[in-house]
């Protein structure tokens, strides 16, 4: 066993080679397989939808936030990977009375690859999670972060709920050049009023959590007439592991000064 330090700053006693890994996030999941350890996985979440077809493979234990602690007990796992927004505070603690838990805080890009190199040093992948970060840089780097006017992001419907100042969402929006009028810290409700008066060029509506569609933009048109209103990809936005490689990409020539 060795002594690690995991992103909310708490000591964890790991094997130094993990071959029984539960991961409780989507987006460390497919860092996981990305990294190589699909074999070693032995038990995700509902929504660790990536890479395609994982979850027919996988034992599912349940969502990010009411994962099952009988079917995580019964995997007997050597390692559990969670993240400090993601997942249920009481439930972690309980895990982690009985199994090593390792812990991603993350609300920024820097702090995402931070926690790519830090898990690929804790499943023996270092070389990878270098990789993967070196190039992730290099698209960020490229990516025109010209200022493109002003955004709210949503990522509810009833009630509308958007990303404030804090999240990775935010971070992402600052990046491709748009200015979030949403000041709140995390993810703060809003009424249709304020939705009005905030009056942004842009404004997003998420695939996730809320899957909005097309038939959710009428509503918002008739409240902001003058806004751009963009059904956007929210992995892309929010999901802080591997797929950072591909958001670059999406974002580039998607959003124009407004």
């Amino acid at each position: 066993m060795i002594e690690v330090i995991d992103q909310m700053k708490r000591c964890v006693q790991v094997p130094s080679q993990p071959e029984r890994i539960i991961s409780l996030v989507p987006s460390q999941t497919e860092l996981l397989c990305e990294l190589g350890l699909g074999e070693r996985l032995v038990g995700i979440t509902k929504f660790c939808i990536h890479p395609k077809g994982l979850i027919k493979e996988k034992s599912v234990v349940g969502g990010t936030k009411d994962f099952k602690m009988e079917k995580i007990k019964a995997l007997k796992p050597d390692l559990i990977i969670g993240n400090k927004e993601e997942n249920q505070k009481e439930l972690i603690e309980a895990l982690a009375e009985e199994f090593p838990v390792w812990m991603s805080d993350i609300s920024t890009l820097e702090e995402s690859f931070e926690m790519i190199k830090l898990v690929g040093e804790l499943v023996d992948c270092g070389a990878n999670a270098d990789k993967i970060v070196a190039q992730a840089t290099k698209g960020f780097l490229n990516l025109n972060s010209s200022s493109k006017g002003t955004s709210v992001y949503l990522i509810w419907n009833n009630p509308i709920m958007t990303a404030g100042k804090g999240t990775f969402i935010d971070d992402m929006l600052r990046r491709i050049g748009l200015e979030n009028l949403v000041l709140e810290d995390r993810y703060p409700e809003l009424s249709e009023e304020r939705l009005k008066s905030l009056a942004p060029d842009y404004l997003l509506l998420s695939s996730e959590p809320f899957p909005f569609k097309e038939n959710h933009i009428q509503r918002f048109r008739e409240l902001l007439p003058n806004a751009k209103i963009e059904l956007v990809d929210g992995e892309m936005f929010s999901w802080y592991g591997s797929r950072i490689l591909k958001a670059p990409s999406y974002f580039e020539g998607k959003f124009e000064k407004y």
